[in-house]
């Protein structure tokens, strides 16, 4: 049978608890200084003298509403009450009953609640697991007073002659260290034996935590006393064990070092300055912080992995099935990395190159290195340089500084174990340098095959081979490197991918490794061609492939959701639904103009991210023959317009123009995008044609665009980053390109696909642009129009 209910007036001032939990029984003292709770307590004691005391979910607010408290209380009764001068009140408390609490009524200053009486459930009839149960937690309680709990001793009688199961796990509650919210658990478990387990499972907890905290207190107290007589005693044992023949802990380390010494095959100069540091150990007292150090130094010097070498896998087959596998085209990468596992099967002891990966983000440069470190067979160890300022970073620092360390090359073959890895030094053009050193230099003795063979950190202070490391070093630029450390490096560039490649890729390898991350399958999700066309072409337009993948993801997630929430139909992902898996698309396709235009000339540009299509525009207006050049350009752009400018005087009196249209007329040259830097040579002719089509009055072909260097006499100049510029030029629907005639040696080296549905036109002269570039005169004449075009904001970072 349940114990009868207490009967309890409709309403209850409410009391909330920011700390404290209250259970049946137990009496507590409250301190109150909130007004709310202070008009409820004199309206208790004004009626019945009766409270709801309620917790508050969170402790730390104020304001406290109907939603701001827990369901379950207790009813309590007000046995004293004492106010305070500061306007404070302190009351005694004791609980009654639970509580459930109905409804909050928000209208009075304070709250006030329609609870519902809880009746205890009687105890069962007592069972062995019930009596054993009480027992265990009067034991326990037992057991925590032992082991430094202060508990009042009327607490520990009332413990000792309860038997009640419900009123025991209260009792015994009420005096842990509980949080709010296990207290809160506790009260709202109304099975009184399932109550007493629960408060036996926190008791067996504190218990932990009491014991724990008793070790950690002997700990300390015992390391003052160990400290002041460890010496005597050690040196005593060490007397002791001479006598018996037994070795001490220090004799067990030494012969320790020397073991690892030996397995790890230390060179001759390395073994001297181990035993000169193993004589200083034991020189030195134990607990000194010299002997620290010398500890530390053995450990570095004895863990390095001297002569442990990993045996390379020279299978030719075998390396290009793994390269196959791990990335698409980079047939030059590829064939390299076979040239140099054919030369080390016909000559083992021959050098390992130092290959430097040059190109825009995410073409997979890093990931190449692991693939390489695959197909070799050996460990792969990679080391960010971005950022890096300080020498010591490199070289390490002296043994002098507290702290010390090697340098973060030796750190990495420790922590590949071998003396042979492939060993990737990542963004080597974003190294700094300042007062602390210049760390490119010092990676030059660690670079150079001359002298890495007698590498010399400055924390080992001996000589360590790094010969048989196979270096592979990252950049996207290769103009911030030094020339002295450029030069010690055999430069590999990869360019950007094309859309054919990107798609490719896409099905070989990003769709299947989102899927199985998203926990998706191909027959949940599918991706449509021109789906992946639209989304390269629209959302991404980049080099490489990591904003591509991102999107890939998006999707994937879209589906994620739909499948977890129980919808079994089969996406295909179509160009049409794009908009509503991605949003917007971030790229517009490139404009161009709606008709032809004097004075602006389509050109193209090359940037870390790949290549960009960006319009030239010129104007003349009376003047004194001044140029002005806008768009942010750098020096080496601004020099070339200059150069751009006298050749254009000179073409104009070979060609009928007035002989002082150039000397009555400034001429305005902008590049939009003002607010993104450019710089480079190759916009000369676009700049050339631009200032000749409005000089002369021509319109010029929108779809034609042109990149190259012009010199003074008006000769065409090779360029660079051809592959990208192409297909820039393609995605904008550009149909007819203009390239200096020397960059024709590139072709062999573009994938079909740049130069599908464009024509190239190979110009050794100025005569030969401005022939294919400017439109007849009669043609032009109704076109003459002042150059307008929307402005487009290319990547950051444009080089031209």
């Amino acid at each position: 049978m349940n114990d009868e209910a207490p009967r309890l007036p409709d309403l209850l001032p409410v009391l909330p608890l920011k700390d404290a939990v209250l259970y049946p029984y137990i009496i507590v003292p409250l301190s109150i200084g909130r007004e709310s709770s202070i008009l409820a307590v004199d309206a208790a004691l004004s009626e019945h003298r009766l409270l709801a005391l309620v917790a508050q979910k969170d402790p730390e607010a104020e304001e406290v509403g109907p939603g701001d408290l827990y369901e379950y209380g207790t009813a309590a009764a007000i046995m004293r009450m004492l106010k305070l001068p500061d306007g404070r009140i302190r009351i005694l408390a004791q609980g009654i009953a639970r509580i459930r609490i109905e409804h909050i009524a928000e209208g009075e200053p304070f709250l006030q609640a329609q609870v519902d009486a809880i009746a205890e459930e009687a105890a069962p009839e007592a069972s062995l697991e019930m009596q054993a149960l009480v027992r265990s937690a009067k034991e326990a309680m037992d057991r925590i007073l032992s082991l430094g709990r202060q508990v009042s001793p009327e607490v520990l009688l009332l413990v000792a002659n309860l038997e009640d199961p419900g009123r025991l796990a209260d009792l015994i509650a009420s005096n842990l260290e509980l949080t709010i919210t296990d207290a809160q658990a506790i009260l709202e478990i109304l099975d009184p034996v399932a109550r007493l387990r629960r408060v036996a499972e926190h008791m067996h907890r504190e218990i932990q935590l009491l014991t724990m905290q008793q070790e950690i207190s002997s700990q300390a107290r015992g390391e003052i006393d160990r400290n002041q007589r460890e010496y005597f005693l050690r040196q005593q044992l060490r007397a002791i064990q001479a006598e018996l023949g037994e070795a001490d802990d220090l004799a067990e380390e030494i012969a320790r070092y020397r073991q690892l010494a030996a397995e790890r095959g230390l060179s001759d100069e390395a073994r001297e300055e181990m035993e000169r540091q193993i004589q200083r150990l034991e020189r030195s007292h134990p607990d000194s912080a010299e002997s620290s150090v010398q500890r530390t130094f053995l450990e570095w010097l004895t863990g390095l992995p001297w002569n442990q070498l990993t045996d390379d896998h020279l299978d030719l087959a075998d390396a290009r099935r793994v390269l196959d596998e791990d990335h698409y085209n980079l047939e030059k990468v590829k064939e390299r990395i076979l040239e140099f596992l054919a030369v080390r099967k016909l000559k083992p002891d021959s050098r390992s190159p130092i290959l430097c990966f040059v190109g825009p983000p995410g073409v997979g440069k890093t990931s190449l290195g692991r693939s390489i470190a695959r197909a070799l067979g050996r460990k792969f160890v990679r080391l960010s340089l971005g950022g890096v300022r300080d020498e010591a970073e490199i070289r390490g620092h002296r043994r002098t500084y507290v702290g010390a360390l090697p340098g973060r090359i030796l750190q990495g073959l420790h922590q590949a174990g071998t003396s042979n890895p492939v060993f990737m030094l990542d963004e080597i053009d974003k190294i700094g340098a300042d007062y602390r050193g210049d760390p490119s230099s010092a990676l030059l003795e660690v670079l150079d095959p001359e002298q890495n063979s007698t590498f010399r950190d400055h924390y080992l202070g001996v000589a360590y081979d790094l010969s048989r490391v196979l270096w592979v070093t990252t950049a996207n630029l290769l103009d911030p490197i030094q020339a002295a450390f450029l030069d010690r490096m055999e430069v590999i560039r990869l360019s950007g991918y094309s859309l054919e490649e990107k798609l490719a890729i896409a099905r070989r390898h990003l769709i299947p490794k989102q899927l199985a991350e998203h926990g998706l399958t191909d027959k949940q999700l599918t991706f449509a061609d021109g789906a992946l066309r639209r989304m390269v072409d629209e959302w991404t337009r980049e080099s490489g492939l990591r904003g591509f993948e991102r999107e890939i993801a998006a999707a994937c997630r879209k589906v994620a959701v739909q499948v977890a929430s129980g919808r079994k139909a089969r996406v295909a992902l179509g160009p049409k639904k794009l908009e509503a898996f991605l949003g917007q698309p971030r790229h517009l396709a490139e404009d161009l103009l709606e008709r032809d235009r004097v004075g602006v000339v389509a050109g193209l540009a090359w940037t870390a991210t790949g290549g960009e299509l960006m319009f030239v525009e010129a104007l003349a207006t009376p003047g004194k023959g001044r140029l002005a050049l806008t768009g942010q350009l750098g020096e080496v752009m601004k020099e070339s317009a200059q150069a751009a400018l006298t050749y254009c005087r000179a073409w104009a009196v070979r060609h009928d123009l007035p002989a002082d249209f150039f000397a009555t007329h400034d001429f305005h040259v902008h590049l939009p995008a003002g607010a993104i830097p450019k710089d480079g040579p190759s916009a000369g002719i676009t700049v050339a044609v631009a200032l000749l089509s409005v000089a002369a009055g021509r319109t010029v072909d929108r779809r034609l665009a042109m990149t190259g260097e012009i010199t003074l006499r008006g000769d065409v100049m090779p360029i660079g980053g051809l592959k990208e510029k192409l297909l820039a030029a393609r995605a904008a629907g550009i149909r007819t390109v203009l390239l200096p005639r020397e960059n024709r040696r590139d072709l062999a080296e573009l994938p079909a696909e740049a130069r599908r549905d464009l024509e190239l036109v190979f110009v050794e002269t100025m005569d030969q642009v401005l022939a294919r570039a400017l439109a007849p005169v009669a043609k032009s004449r109704a076109k003459r129009a002042p150059a307008r075009r929307p402005a487009k904001r290319p990547p950051a970072g444009k080089r031209r």
